[in-house]
């Protein structure tokens, strides 16, 4: 068995009542369908008026001889229908059964396509409930190394594909094989030696169309990553529009944009050409061997009279009713495939091992008392190392502002203490926790970044400033906004803290986000508050707003502040000065100039600017 098929089980298992039903409602669709073709037979019976005179009922002699005692039991009301009432009444009767016979087939048909719609739908909400989960909770890493675009894919695009292909099963090991295993054994009771023809040729047929289908799921595998990558283009270009117009580079997005839809033309084309084979090509076959079975048979019927002409209709009725499942099992097969290298892609992300994550004893941390301490760490994002031997500790209350030339390590020690990303060696210490031994989440609730890019959600001010906070009252959002200097703002918008901000928040300045997003930090109240390059974006007029609000969210708090411009730090209770991953000076920002070193030379170059 596929290992995808394995995997998917679980996921189906929560279903078992209407995978039960489903089933139990197709072997009748299958039986009702076979008989529906043999009750053809007392029809033409009729017809003819060569039906078999039965006058008495017969006697029931258990289930070996049911086929015989049917038979005379139909054949004795069809006697006294035309004897009582003429033959028309008798044709009626025979008709009639024909009716209600196809009418349970196609009930039972839709009773159990119900139960699959609930089973594939359930799957389909179950899959994707865990796929955003595992997305979410893999961390930072995985996402600079992965297209969003491929993930996007993969969670809407090849999650669907696996609903819809994957649960032909069903019907490829259920519905269709019984059609033809009920047929085949009526067939057999008819004519064995019509039947060996047929036993002969259902090998063949599959052998042939399973050639054709050889191929399949390798190219649908293409085809689901071409799709991701498509979808990462038209994400990427749309999150970088401005950049795109800026220079010019609508030809340079337009052509890998084509050159992907044109890869994914061929390759549907060769999966729609090898789809669209399997039908005809099963109807084809189907229809080769109903010719031998009319040249054969009408022998037997016409020359060795050893079979009834009106049987032998029946007959090529039932071998008919093996061409429909033949060809639902060649097209359903393919598609299987298609479903098969899409939970392969689905898996591939659910299986992704997680390597930041809770360990299992791992504790809550209550609260912060006294001091973080960074311990000899040592951290590389690839090869080249970032932080060596890196120590550092603030005590609580205090300002500690990290400075240093652009690749010096300072964002990264942010990524560390939140856990974006683990230490490769060394130890963080909340009050002699280390942060691998808690919580996640205890560790995040201690803690408020407010990062250079702004991050914003369509949505409205007071949505985005909750996040931290989902309880907030109105009140306590506009006190957050106060602290932030943001309702200077925000009170003269139409609708004030309910207004719309638009997708990342773009119908609104840099200066206004990022008090906004100081305002979500506020809101969280956190006591350990980190503040990666937060003015560096911004204009004089912004950065004296922002800072002031800094001021006002950093009072009472212990705070680590990654500083570009030094104008912004120069309150701070220690100033740290970084270079290549390692502290070259620590002070005050007056010690610092005194020893007119690093530092002091920073301040200088930033003065000229």
């Amino acid at each position: 068995m596929d290992d995808n098929i394995k995997k998917i089980i679980p996921f189906a298992r929560k279903y078992d009542f209407h995978i039960a039903w489903n089933i139990i409602h197709n072997v009748l669709y299958a039986l009702f369908g076979s008989i529906g073709m043999l009750m053809i037979f007392p029809v033409l019976k009729v017809l003819f008026g060569k039906e078999d005179k039965v006058t008495k009922l017969p006697e029931y002699k258990g289930l070996v001889h049911i086929d015989d005692y049917l038979n005379d039991t139909l054949f004795y009301y069809v006697s006294h229908f035309s004897e009582t009432y003429g033959a028309n009444y008798a044709l009626l009767l025979t008709v009639s059964l024909v009716v209600i016979t196809f009418l349970f087939k196609n009930l039972f048909g839709y009773l159990g396509l119900q139960h699959l719609t609930k089973i594939k739908t359930g799957v389909l909400r179950d899959l994707r409930e865990k796929m955003f989960k595992k997305i979410i909770e893999l961390p930072v890493p995985y996402y600079s190394e992965k297209r969003k675009g491929d993930v996007m894919a993969r969670m809407l695009g090849d999650v669907n594909e696996v609903q819809n292909s994957f649960f032909m099963i069903l019907e490829l090991i259920v519905k269709e094989p019984l059609t033809i295993l009920f047929s085949l054994i009526f067939m057999i009771n008819i004519s064995w030696k019509l039947t060996l023809f047929v036993f002969v040729f259902i090998p063949i047929s599959g052998f042939i169309i399973s050639k054709i289908g050889k191929s399949l799921k390798g190219k649908s595998t293409r085809a689901q990553q071409e799709n991701g990558f498509l979808i990462s283009v038209v994400e990427e270009t749309l999150t970088g529009l401005k950049v795109v117009k800026g220079y010019n580079a609508e030809n340079f997005f337009s052509n890998t944009f084509n050159g992907s839809i044109n890869r994914l033309y061929t390759l549907s084309n060769s999966i729609g050409k090898k789809n669209n084979l399997a039908s005809p090509m099963s109807e084809f076959l189907g229809i080769i061997v109903i010719s031998i079975l009319l040249f054969y048979g009408g022998n037997l019927v016409l020359v060795d009279k050893s079979l009834d002409g009106s049987l032998f209709i029946a007959y090529i009725g039932l071998a008919y009713n093996i061409l429909t499942p033949a060809k639902a099992i060649s097209k359903a097969s393919y598609q299987v495939k298609n479903g098969l290298a899409a939970a392969e892609r689905v898996f591939e992300v659910l299986e992704v091992e997680n390597t930041i994550q809770d360990k299992v004893d791992a504790v809550e941390l209550q609260d912060f008392k006294n001091e973080i301490h960074l311990k000899n760490i040592n951290f590389s994002y690839g090869e080249e190392p970032v932080l060596k031997n890196f120590s550092l500790t603030i005590p609580k209350g205090k300002t500690v502002a990290l400075v240093g030339q652009s690749g010096s390590g300072k964002s990264t020690i942010a990524n560390l203490l939140t856990r974006f990303y683990d230490v490769n060696n060394g130890e963080i210490l909340i009050d002699n926790h280390n942060i691998k031994d808690v919580t996640m989440k205890s560790l995040r609730d201690l803690t408020g970044l407010v990062t250079q890019d702004s991050i914003m959600f369509n949505g409205t001010i007071k949505d985005n400033i909750r996040l931290g906070n989902l309880d907030a009252t109105d009140e306590e959002v506009i006190n957050a906004l106060k602290i932030a200097n943001a309702y200077e703002f925000v009170k003269d918008l139409p609708k004030g803290i309910e207004t719309n901000i638009g997708d990342s928040g773009n119908k609104l300045s840099g200066g206004q986000k990022q008090r906004l997003s100081i305002a979500r930090a506020v809101l969280k109240n956190p006591p350990i508050m980190i503040l990666d390059e937060a003015t560096s974006a911004l204009d004089t007029e912004s950065e004296r707003l922002v800072q002031d609000a800094l001021e006002n969210m950093m009072q009472n708090r212990t705070s680590v502040v990654i500083a570009h411009r030094l104008s912004t730090i120069q309150k701070a209770d220690k100033i740290v000065v970084m270079q290549k991953g390692k502290i070259v000076e620590q002070g005050t920002h007056d010690e610092l100039l005194a020893l007119k070193g690093t530092y002091s030379k920073l301040v200088m170059m930033q003065s000229f600017e």
